[in-house]
């Protein structure tokens, strides 16, 4: 579910569960962070590009699996989630993330969290969290230091989708092509940050780390606490009943 691929200095993950649309399972959480870690260890991986298989980049948290929770064992899985996507901040190695078809929930959060974005300008960007009745368990931060706190906070919210036009004159995106187009400019992106004198490079994303990840622990735990309390409302039951989660 999480294929490796290296092209000389630079190494692709593919997240690749397309029959549960690249959802974040917790096989996969683990499976990224014990890869992010071994790449950030290795002396010839310079750069990595973070992508995921068609039909889309990843549908956010896997319900299907969270139906099998109860809400302890829902809370844990994505305070797991979290810890993983802030990661990204820490490592020494740029993450580029390549997000072609949709971007959705989790996905979202994830890709905002890594530290430059390439998008196809027809990709669905969504967080639907807030109309199926709770606040995103985490991830807002990143939106934080990607758009100013109002346009966050509309995005959070999911009152409409976004095109990945839109994501990229927001901010949520650095990079915008046409279909199809996003992994090959990632990888082209991530090969000119490779080429680059590595201590530069990894002292550069350590100077703007705070602007991106501060905070961010404690933000994430205030959102689980949110997210807890919305799961006793009647919507939020009624969404989690679906997959069989009782709250």
């Amino acid at each position: 579910m999480l294929i490796t691929k290296r092209d000389d200095k630079v190494v692709i993950l593919t997240i690749d569960r397309p029959h549960r649309r690249n959802a974040l399972g917790t096989e996969l959480v683990q499976s990224l962070r014990a890869a992010l870690n071994e790449l950030d260890a290795d002396p010839q991986v310079h750069a990595i590009v973070l992508t995921g298989s068609a039909p889309g980049f990843c549908a956010g948290s896997d319900l299907k699996e969270l139906g099998t929770m109860n809400l302890t064992e829902m809370r844990e899985h994505e305070a797991v989630t979290a810890a993983v996507a802030r990661s990204i901040s820490m490592l020494s190695k740029p993450v580029v993330c390549a997000v072609s078809g949709f971007c959705l929930g989790g996905g979202f959060a994830l890709a905002a969290a890594c530290d430059l974005v390439v998008t196809d300008a027809s990709c669905r960007w969504h967080m639907p969290e807030v109309r199926i009745g709770w606040i995103p368990p985490w991830g807002l931060q990143f939106l934080l230091g990607r758009c100013t706190p109002a346009t966050a906070r509309r995005l959070a919210w999911g009152i409409e989708e976004i095109d990945g036009a839109e994501a990229c004159r927001l901010g949520l995106a650095d990079y915008v092509t046409l279909e199809d187009d996003a992994l090959p400019m990632a990888m082209a992106v991530a090969h000119s940050l490779a080429d680059m004198p590595q201590p530069a490079v990894a002292a550069t994303k350590r100077y703007f780390r705070d602007s991106f990840a501060v905070q961010g622990e404690i933000r994430d735990a205030e959102a689980n606490l949110l997210f807890a309390e919305n799961c006793g409302h009647p919507v939020a039951k009624a969404t989690l009943a679906k997959f069989g989660v009782q709250v």
